[in-house]
């Protein structure tokens, strides 16, 4: 008995002994994880002290992406910051085709949805936006459905996320051209630069934009490895688009909240495209309120002022969706230029004689006044007058607003160029080993190519295609269009730089400075046709088409890129999302002429506002604001006299330092807690060129809704807002094209509407 309890003495010390032990690695262990972990925050601040040397790029803000799937520990645990893709569950079925019909065919109509939003909202006030969660969210619930209900031989079987992704990339393509035709494709007609319409134009227009589709996508898939896998660029929206769909294809919590969003998107959606639609017949109710007008009648006669420069409200979901979008900052920078321009500068310049131009609406109402005619007829001088010497407050107000938008996008660039030129210096490295065969060195941080070598996209498919489209682009430019090959080349030349560095910032800031790259072409090529003394419609042509070809370029190929980072962090072969934007790019190229045909037959007036003639009592229901800045840069830079009023110029370069200064200010001076606090100048230009004040006001509502939805209920802003947000723009935009097919048929609101509540019972819709 004795020995039997001695024994057991003996097997509790032990165990004991035993348990001490394991106690006491466990704390060894522990300490060594946590000076690993000390060690590796040592390293990750070192490397965050120099990039913060270079100014412009650097924050310590945690990337945006979509939160608030309640229980969805991955959404929550993952940085997307480490750029490795997100983990498979073992569970779900092999995906054995990621590349399908029904992949390609519901995401290019997806993208056409977009691609007819995107010209409406562009033509409304130069606004377009993206079709990534558009695509992604509406694609999985088409999909879904279709892939229950549906036997497999006819379009059923299995669904998963690598395929979700290709019915976003093809949405993304086909929806991608649309910017085109709210700037420079119409500028040129506005300038007698084409044939006599787009319906004349058609095969013109197609070619053209068939060479704008794909030299930027060509151009920049070598460079998949050195933006996804060596430098780890985040691309917001990209990421946030692939966390959608991982969350979609996920547990039952993450299904829950996923059928909020499509629910969300849905009904949002369509009750756009119903108010859009009804409005139309009843302006004065359901989309315009006329407040000031509405004070007017009931005798506050002074009041009318306030009417007569464009400010009332507009019930448009789009902007107001637009604004949960944009920001509080720059929401809020729009409506200030709006009211510097439209409710201040205005009223000064056109009450002392500086831009004494007005239109008298209605001759029975010579009160009834607008201040927001771009024609170059008044009521002061029907015969016509000279814009230099005497100017209608619009025209005046596009110089300082143009020049805001250059001063501020340029000095964004210029802050950014130590990032900008490191980029460049290592894309240069890359392509120099490649090409000399040699193993291409190991960049810091880089992670390892997770794609194997049979899913990418091999040389021999994507350098004979960008051979063919540079050749096919020259031919274009030069039989359609007078370029020389020369110039033609150089285009495509600037057109691939600005592909760099529009990836290169969209990757880092999800901001692609499309307009700035454009603008930068038209400037090099104004310079061009002013040193080879080119007749001025030759000159005009060649700046607007130059600047067509670098936005184009930049635009697609960071749509490429984007769609690429997509499908790197979701598992999908580089090489199905290569083809799904090709084939969403062909589709593109037809959808994009026909819905420019359809809205130029229904509403001329946003291109022939801006020339001569155009009747001074019109009212166009697009502003037109890109076309107008487009417009007066290639006349800035071809006319033999410059086309600006001397006190708007003045104006303009006072503007534009301060502009310039403050962005100098605020990645130099100012501390990053601050600078959401600084105006954005790009978008305060806006303000002055957009003369539809409502745009700016609703959107800055939204912005305000936005901000203090995510500050009192984060997660369900984080479910609904963005499915919201994108669900107006869209619809509205659908609303517009079925608006304007009403509008050709002649059944619009324009002939069967009510006038109730607009200004002297006169429709205005």
């Amino acid at each position: 008995m004795a020995d039997t309890e001695s024994e057991k003495l003996k097997r509790t010390a032990e165990e004991e002994k035993g348990r001490e032990y394991e106690e006491g690695q466990e704390k060894v262990e522990k300490v060594e994880k946590d000076r690993e972990k000390v060690e590796k925050k040592e390293l990750e601040e070192e490397e965050k002290e120099e990039e913060k040397k270079l100014p412009g790029t650097y924050t310590d803000e945690k990337v945006q992406v979509p939160e608030g799937f309640e229980g969805d520990m991955f959404s929550l645990t993952y940085d997307i910051r480490e750029g490795n893709p997100f983990p498979e569950n073992p569970d779900a079925p092999k995906e054995l085709h990621q590349l399908t019909i029904r992949a390609l065919v519901v995401g290019s109509l997806l993208g056409s949805i977009v691609a007819s939003s995107n010209i409406y909202l562009g033509l409304k006030t130069g606004f377009t936006f993206g079709a990534q969660l558009f695509g992604a969210i509406f694609g999985f619930a088409i999909l879904r459905f279709i892939s229950k209900v549906m036997p497999e031989w006819f379009g059923g079987g299995f669904f998963g996320p690598k395929e979700n992704c290709t019915v976003q990339t093809a949405a993304t393509a086909a929806g991608g051209m649309a910017g085109m035709f709210v700037s420079s494709i119409p500028a040129m007609y506005s300038l007698n630069l084409l044939g006599s319409g787009p319906e004349e134009d058609f095969w013109r227009l197609v070619s053209f934009t068939a060479v704008s589709a794909y030299y930027g996508l060509f151009f920049v898939i070598p460079l998949r490895r050195f933006y996804i896998i060596y430098q780890k660029l985040v691309f917001p929206t990209s990421s946030a688009c692939a966390l959608t769909i991982h969350s979609l294809h996920s547990g039952a919590v993450a299904h829950s909240v996923m059928k909020k969003k499509i629910w969300s998107l849905s009904i949002s959606f369509l009750a756009a495209i119903v108010l859009r639609v009804c409005a139309d017949y009843l302006p004065g109710i359901l989309w315009d309120w006329h407040l000031f007008w509405w004070l007017y009648k009931a005798g506050w006669k002074g009041i009318i002022g306030a009417e007569n420069w464009g400010w009332w409200i507009e019930l448009t979901p789009a902007f107001f969706g637009v604004g949960f979008f944009s920001g509080l900052n720059a929401a809020a920078s729009f409506f200030i230029g709006s009211v510097l321009s439209w409710a201040i500068i205005g009223p000064i310049i056109s009450k002392t004689g500086i831009a004494p131009h007005y239109t008298v609406l209605s001759p029975e109402h010579p009160d009834w006044v607008s201040y927001s005619s771009m024609s170059l007829q008044s009521s002061l001088n029907p015969n016509g007058f000279d814009p230099i010497k005497s100017s209608s407050p619009r025209y005046w107000l596009l110089w300082p607003g143009v020049m805001l938008m250059l001063c501020s996008s340029f000095a964004e660039v210029i802050m950014n160029g130590p990032v900008l030129w490191l980029g460049l210096k290592r894309v240069i490295l890359v392509l120099y080993y490649k090409l000399r065969r040699k193993e291409v060195p190991v960049f810091k941080n880089a992670i390892q190519d997770p794609a194997p070598p049979e899913t990418q996209i091999p040389a021999w498919q994507w350098v004979p295609l960008l051979i063919v489209s540079i050749i096919f682009t020259c031919v274009v430019l030069t039989l359609q269009y007078d370029i020389s090959v020369g110039l033609s080349l150089l285009a495509i030349f600037l057109g691939f730089l600005f592909s760099f560095i529009g990836a290169q910032s969209s990757g880092a800031t999800d901001v692609n400075p499309v307009s700035i790259c454009a603008k930068s072409s038209q400037l090099v090529f104004g310079s061009i046709s002013s040193a080879q003394k080119m007749d001025e419609i030759s000159a005009q042509r060649l700046n607007l088409i130059a600047g067509t070809v670098a936005s184009s370029s930049a635009s697609q190929s960071v749509d490429m890129i984007g769609d690429l980072k997509t499908g790197h962090l979701l598992g999908a072969y580089p090489k199905v999302q290569f083809y799904a934007q090709v084939i969403g790019s062909f589709f593109s190229i037809w959808i994009s002429v026909a819905l420019y045909i359809l809205f130029d037959k229904a509403y001329p007036c946003f291109t022939t506002q801006f020339m001569p003639g155009y009747p001074n009592t019109q009212k166009c229901v697009f502003g037109a604001p890109s076309i107008a800045s487009w417009r007066a840069v290639a006349s800035a830079m071809t006319n033999e006299r410059l086309p600006i009023p001397p006190s708007s110029g003045y104006t303009s370069i006072a503007l534009g330092i301060i502009a310039a200064a403050t962005v100098v200010f605020k990645y130099t001076y100012s501390p990053e807690k601050y600078r959401p606090f600084i105006p954005n100048f790009n978008a305060i230009g806006l303000g002055f060129v957009v003369p539809q004040t409502h745009y700016a006001t609703v959107m800055f509502i939204g912005a305000i809704v936005a901000y203090f939805w995510k500050r009192a209920k984060p997660v369900s802003y984080d479910i609904y807002a963005l499915s919201i947000a994108t669900g107006f723009a869209a619809g509205e935009g659908m609303g517009g094209v079925l608006n304007a097919i009403t509008q050709i048929s002649g059944v619009s609101g324009s002939v069967y509407g009510s006038s109730v509540g607009c200004p002297y019972d006169s429709w205005c819709g």
